[in-house]
């Protein structure tokens, strides 16, 4: 689903979310998500770095890798189930002569954190860059029967695996680099229908401030992306159908997202551009929500 520069970016209407099960594939999608970054121009900003991005084989992570490869760095990618979505990041992002690695590993698990990092950076050379960025959520229209083994799930993958991606993360890194944390909108506003994810989003934006104190004697910068409706596998997966039929048209510019939007703003606090960003909260919500 590729579009021209300044072509118009397709409504919820036309990409006709319908629900899909859980976990989709992105691959497997009637209308993909747009992360290919043709409206991109990298400028080498990345050149000699490794990142690390959980969560990076669809939606906003598959284009946070295309980005980075594109700007210069090696990646590694996470994630739970879907290689076959896995293998086609690599191809983009060795498409642009980077080095790749893609690694199954379940965030909930402290020692296959551990484990992902110490290969991201005995295999790729390096360790510089981490993006926090794996996510669980499901739609309830009831709070009072949200069953609590998905509470667990919920908070163990969204905020208990970004403590333990940045625990295995911080021995390897250095003075300039970056950690990363996708936040999100709903973490400000909440949301009726996803009170335990957008819960885990809103300990994400506290967990990014307190983590940019903590390393800032360090000069390791913390800072976090929040994303509005973007339009990725794990929407028609995981949403009721009210919400789904309706995503993204209470915006400003009354659309849903896409990953290639969203992924400049990780290249920025990844880059010399944010040098003097830290404990930053970044919205790219499409103007979430819209008044009246």
């Amino acid at each position: 689903m590729n579009t021209e520069q300044n072509e118009p970016r397709p409504t919820n209407n036309e990409i006709n979310p319908k629900p899909t099960s859980y976990p989709t594939a992105e691959e497997s999608m009637e209308v993909k998500p747009d992360w290919d970054m043709s409206n991109y121009r990298a400028a080498d900003k990345l050149r000699g770095k490794v990142a690390l991005i959980t969560g990076g084989d669809s939606g906003i992570g598959r284009a946070v890798a295309l980005a980075f490869a594109m700007e210069g760095a090696d990646v590694a990618i996470l994630y739970q189930t879907n290689a076959g979505d896995a293998a086609v990041v690599g191809q983009a992002v060795e498409a642009q002569g980077r080095k790749f690695l893609a690694i199954q590993c379940d965030v909930r698990s402290a020692t296959e954190c551990r484990e992902a990092v110490r290969r991201t950076y005995h295999e790729l050379g390096g360790f510089n860059i981490l993006v926090n960025n794996a996510a669980y959520q499901m739609g309830y229209e009831n709070f009072e029967t949200i069953p609590e083994e998905n509470i667990h799930r919920t908070f163990d993958t969204n905020i208990k695996g970004y403590f333990f991606m940045a625990q295995a993360a911080i021995p390897f890194m250095k003075e300039g680099d970056y950690i990363i944390n996708t936040g999100s909108i709903v973490g400000l506003l909440g949301h009726p229908h996803q009170l335990d994810y957008s819960s885990t989003k809103g300990a994400i934006h506290t967990f990014t401030k307190g983590l940019a104190a903590y390393l800032g004697k360090k000069k390791i910068r913390v800072n976090a992306v929040l994303p509005g409706p973007i339009w990725t596998p794990l929407i028609p997966g995981t949403m009721l159908k009210e919400d789904l039929k309706k995503f993204g048209e209470d915006t400003h510019l009354g659309r849903p997202g896409q990953p290639e939007e969203l992924a400049p703003a990780y290249v920025y606090f990844a880059s010399q551009d944010g040098s003097y960003a830290t404990g930053a909260l970044l919205e790219v919500t499409g103007g979430m929500p819209k008044a009246g």
